[in-house]
């Protein structure tokens, strides 16, 4: 790719010093159209080569293409701007419930989330109460 990028470089080179050589004939570039320079004072011309007439207008196209197409993308970036602040926003909060659900839980919490025990199977026939289920005989 860097092999690409040299061979570019040095045929666009080529090609501007070709459009130099063929246009070095002075020319006059005037601000204002026929004398109306005069009204306002000074000199409101100025004499240059003509390929550099022809790179200053490519200079400045070029520049007024990258000025508008930087105000026309201007909600974009904003756009993409309040997206990543959301989703800093909410990989912060993510961090936060990870930590608060990783931390011990209260034992009464973890009494409860414990999984509870299968019911044993008794036989029906079996008409003696279940441990613990009696109350103490009276006078005893």
């Amino acid at each position: 790719m860097r092999f690409l990028r040299v061979i570019f470089v040095v045929l666009l080179a080529l090609i501007l010093v070709a459009v130099a050589l063929a246009n070095r004939e002075t020319v006059t570039l005037s601000a204002f159209p026929a004398n109306f320079g005069q009204y306002l004072g000074g000199q409101w011309s100025v004499a240059l080569p003509l390929f550099l007439v022809i790179f200053l207008a490519f200079a400045l196209g070029m520049l007024a293409g990258l000025v508008w197409e930087w105000l026309r993308e201007s909600h974009i970036r904003r756009e993409a701007r309040a997206q990543a602040d959301r989703a800093a926003r909410l990989e912060n909060e993510v961090g936060h419930l990870r930590h608060r659900h990783a931390a011990p839980k209260d034992e009464v919490l973890a009494i409860l989330d414990r999984p509870k025990p299968k019911p044993s199977t008794v036989p029906a026939a079996t008409t003696a109460p279940a441990p613990g289920t009696t109350l103490p005989a009276p006078g005893r």
